[in-house]
């Protein structure tokens, strides 16, 4: 007997599993309470494919976001179960209204123009800082040119 038919043999003797269909799952009740304090047993249909899409790209979408916040505000942030409801509650606790927004924007206005950098500084914390103030304007809308960006930065620098 050679490899080949010992390993044929050896396929043929596996038992097949019997194949069911996608639909024969046993869906489990869902219970939810009403506000009044009874309960409610539903029976939910089957998942359709765009229904799995959707769950799965509001999942990623909570992913990010949940991933942009900083770590004090994660525990915060994480009772909120779909992509949707997060992002309102971070736009309702970060975005603030128009004149938050107007204030913000004119004190990193003055942060721009008062710009310096001490002579103990590195070169790189240097540009990182005027860029950091630069990224939030752009974020409030106010668009700095490239010229001027250069021209700030040269004349920051410390004379050593």
């Amino acid at each position: 007997m050679d490899l080949e038919s010992a390993q044929n043999n050896a396929l043929a003797k596996l038992p097949l599993l019997n194949q069911e269909d996608d639909n024969s799952f046993k869906p489990v009740a869902r219970t939810t309470t009403n506000a009044d304090g009874t309960s409610t047993s539903t029976i939910p249909g089957a998942v359709t494919a765009e229904e799995k899409i959707q769950k799965k790209n509001d999942l990623k979408a909570r992913s990010i976001l949940m991933m942009t916040l900083p770590s004090e505000h994660l525990l915060t942030f994480n009772q909120y179960k779909d992509a949707k409801t997060l992002f309102e509650a971070i736009k309702a606790r970060f975005g603030g209204n128009e004149a938050t927004k107007k204030t913000q924007k004119t004190l990193l206005m003055q942060m721009y123009e008062n710009f310096n950098a001490s002579s103990s500084e590195s070169f790189d914390s240097i540009f990182t800082r005027l860029q950091k103030i630069i990224s939030q304007l752009a974020i409030l809308g106010e668009n700095i040119s490239q010229e001027d960006l250069n021209f700030k930065f040269l004349r920051s620098l410390p004379f050593e």
